[in-house]
């Protein structure tokens, strides 16, 4: 690619697209603002193709880390609470073939909204720590590469993300339907939430 071979870019777009567009739906919660940082971000690296060394990083980190500053531009801009994208092509489920299949899709897109909610709510430092590491699976080292951090600060991060993930997720389904507020609330594996 950095030679001009147009395919391999359009090799190295069809594999990388799908993550940073992700990373930037996790952080924002706009479609279309994450549609319009992936462009950009493939555009910023089209454009200075010399800035990428990959002696400080990999790839990955690279294009992470630009989509990253467009991101936070756009956190600052915006407020705290972002709205969720809606599913695409219709409510996001697949037809049950029983009764209890619905009840048990339904809970689960349940906790899934409710846990995609508290995620937009995080501070952007913590919430980045989460989607990084969580959601896109990151070992801590690559993602201290694209928040420019020590190992030491993402993990702290992630670490206090996740408490206030748990507090609001606790707080939020403290007393589920059909339970009584002394009876201590339960995940579907039998765990205290």
């Amino acid at each position: 690619m950095m030679a001009g071979d147009e395919q391999a870019f359009v090799a190295l777009y069809r594999r990388r697209q799908g993550p940073i567009y992700r990373y930037a739906l996790q952080m924002t919660g706009n479609p279309g603002f994450a549609e319009e940082i992936t462009q950009e971000v493939f555009m910023a690296l089209i454009r200075d193709l010399k800035a990428f060394d990959p002696s400080r990083g990999t790839l990955g980190a690279y294009l992470y880390g630009i989509c990253r500053n467009y991101v936070l531009r756009y956190v600052a801009e915006e407020s705290p609470y972002v709205g969720l994208p809606e599913p695409e092509g219709g409510n996001g489920f697949t037809e049950p073939t029983a009764f209890s299949d619905l009840l048990s899709d339904l809970a689960e897109a349940e906790t899934v909204e409710r846990v995609r909610r508290a995620v937009l709510t995080l501070p952007p430092h913590h919430r980045e720590a989460v989607v990084l590491c969580d959601l896109h699976e990151m070992s801590y080292e690559d993602a201290a590469q694209v928040l420019r951090c020590p190992v030491g600060t993402v993990r702290s991060r992630l670490h206090r993300a996740r408490e206030l993930l748990f507090t609001k997720l606790k707080r939020v389904s403290s007393v589920p339907t059909g339970q009584t507020d002394s009876a201590p609330a339960q995940s579907e594996s039998g765990r205290r939430l």
